[in-house]
């Protein structure tokens, strides 16, 4: 089944917190078998890869919990059923929800407070606070307007590759990998890039400042759906073989097909495969073709500095 909202486990954590005090890791397994969950499910992560989705939403649920005066947190990182949580639990509620937290004055004041402080702008002028999805929680809203904005800004760059002349896209990656740590100086990884006139080969690059290694590079820039092929692959090994060489890295703005990946996988050469998307990914982490315009800065509670001292 698909995992459960945050509201959908408020019920269930509540549950187990009239039990005795917990924490989420130890009741978090228990939570997943009781909802059916594939370990697929129970690994998945958001979309920043720092966090799983189940444990984010269980939080979420202890948090708004708390806020309602539904749960005690005892200590650090611990939290019981509150004797009001426990009230609710012996009317046997189907669920518990953010309308049914609203019952309660605590929770009803710091909801209208966080709504009405998301519902200025930068200069005070009130708006409409956004909806807030019953599926996802404020951090998983971030993290997905953030993911959305990636995929945007790579297909930007890639239009504006597709848009420039073929040498601007040897430009483009001789600025990536330089900004990556190879090739020493831009200036003498321009002067190596293309040079090597070797066919099947676009360029040669240092793969270290000391040029101890070099690596070959072949650079394709391919129209959308116009996937690379084993034969171009195979024909840049080929390349290599005769050049004597074991490094190779083969960019498209494209994609590449799964036989030509399958082909890569069992070569005594390393050669490494950067489609599109992965060309645009480490242009934004490098900052190649990209500026910052804005930083937004996310604070948690410091629980050691509330913490009790022995």
């Amino acid at each position: 089944m698909p995992i459960p909202d945050y509201q959908t486990l408020m019920l269930p954590l509540l549950k187990i917190a009239a039990e005795g005090e917990t924490r989420i890791p130890e009741l978090e397994e228990r939570i997943c078998n009781d909802f059916g969950l594939s370990e697929a499910e129970r690994e998945a992560l958001l979309p920043s890869g720092r966090q799983k989705v189940i444990h984010n939403r269980l939080h979420w649920s202890k948090f708004y919990l708390t806020r309602a005066g539904l749960m005690d947190v005892p200590s650090r990182g611990r939290f019981v059923a509150s004797p009001a949580g426990r009230e609710l639990l012996a009317r046997n509620p189907p669920r518990i929800d953010i309308p049914l937290l609203e019952t309660y004055p605590a929770f009803r004041e710091f909801y209208r407070n966080a709504r009405e402080g998301a519902g200025e702008n930068e200069v005070g002028a009130e708006v409409a606070p956004p909806p807030v999805p019953a599926t996802v929680t404020p951090e998983e809203q971030v993290e997905a307007a953030y993911a959305a904005l990636q995929a945007a800004l790579r297909q930007d760059l890639l239009a504006r590759i597709l848009q420039n002349p073929p040498a601007f896209f040897e430009r483009v990656i001789v600025t990536l990998l330089v900004a990556m740590g190879y090739g020493g100086s831009h200036r003498d990884a321009a002067q190596q890039l293309g040079r090597s006139g070797d066919g099947g080969v676009d360029g040669v690059i240092n793969e270290d400042r000391l040029g101890l290694d070099r690596v070959y590079v072949q650079a394709k820039r391919y129209a959308p759906g116009n996937a690379v092929g084993r034969p171009e692959v195979q024909g840049f090994v080929g390349s290599l073989v005769g050049l004597g060489a074991t490094k190779g890295v083969f960019v498209t703005t494209s994609a590449f097909s799964t036989q030509a990946r399958d082909f890569v996988r069992h070569l005594t050469q390393r050669v490494i495969l950067i489609d599109g998307q992965q060309l645009a990914d480490l242009m934004i982490e490098h900052n190649v073709g990209v500026r910052l315009t804005r930083a937004v800065e996310f604070k948690r509670l410091d629980e050691d500095f509330f913490a009790d001292e022995e």
